[in-house]
């Protein structure tokens, strides 16, 4: 741990993957509780036509990120909440529309474009001080806005017609946790590109879900594993020389098929 201690660029990298850990335990808890992988899914890989858009118009492309994902965001949530059309069908044509104007937007911007491909696939190990200040700003609205609404979102989560009966405010609430995953997305795609965002966003709260039933400690345990992801996953790529955001996901991917034959084994063990 000391040798990669000395490389700068992974001391940035260990720090964002602490940062992506808060987000993805937070955000990700309340997706897997809402079942929203699909729109999460969709806002990830729309996210990309605001990268497209920022490369050629010369802008910062993590603006372009913010702003085209959380458009994605709402529209994805109002075709989710008030369209009576097939809501799959409907998110992913403006899923593929997302993708389709990143694409050709990067290729209508001259000269050399490499650096795209750091948003598809993620490049942690670039990660800059400057995306640090970015994730922690992210993270402090995240985190503020779920102790904010901490109660009201959890009783969306598990019982959404109750918190109608209650006078909660559950569209409000939607277009909020929306908006939410459109600034997690932004952070992400730093860490594992927006192609894989879904997974590392999902896998731990989902791991979570199968031996844990109340919100907060979800949260706790998917942040937790988030962080032994990125920094396992890190580690590996290092001395093994592999692409970080593929190794993250892949040792995620791995614990998650673990944690499932535990859990189908623990059911069916004898009291």
């Amino acid at each position: 741990m000391s040798v990669i201690l000395n490389y700068g660029f992974m001391r940035n990298a260990l720090m964002a993957g602490v940062l992506v850990s808060l987000a993805c335990g937070m955000i990700g808890t309340l997706v897997v509780l809402k079942r929203m992988v699909f729109i999460s899914g969709g806002v990830a890989h729309a996210a990309y036509g605001g990268v497209g858009l920022a490369f050629y118009f010369g802008v910062n492309p993590v603006l372009g990120a913010i702003s085209f994902s959380l458009i994605a965001s709402f529209l994805m949530g109002y075709v989710q909440r008030q369209t009576h059309q097939r809501q799959d069908t409907l998110i992913g044509v403006m899923w593929a529309i997302g993708m389709a104007i990143g694409i050709i937007f990067t290729d209508l911007t001259p000269g050399y474009k490499a650096d795209l491909m750091s948003y598809l696939f993620g490049s942690i190990l670039a990660v800059t001080r400057t995306d640090l200040w970015l994730m922690l700003g992210v993270n402090v609205l995240i985190i503020t806005m779920v102790v904010l609404f901490y109660k009201e979102l959890q009783a969306t989560a598990f019982d959404e017609t109750f918190a109608r009966v209650r006078n909660l405010p559950v569209d409000l609430l939607y277009v909020i946790l929306v908006a939410m995953i459109g600034l997690a997305v932004v952070i992400l795609m730093r860490l594992v590109g927006l192609i894989m965002i879904i997974a590392l966003l999902t896998v731990p709260a989902a791991i979570g879900s199968l031996f844990l039933k109340h919100m907060k400690h979800i949260m706790w345990l998917a942040t937790g594993l988030s962080l032994v992801f990125t920094t396992g996953g890190l580690i590996l790529s290092f001395f093994l020389n592999l692409t970080s955001g593929a190794t993250i996901i892949l040792l995620s991917g791995i614990t998650y098929l673990i944690a499932m034959v535990i859990h189908k084994f623990c059911r069916n063990c004898p009291d």
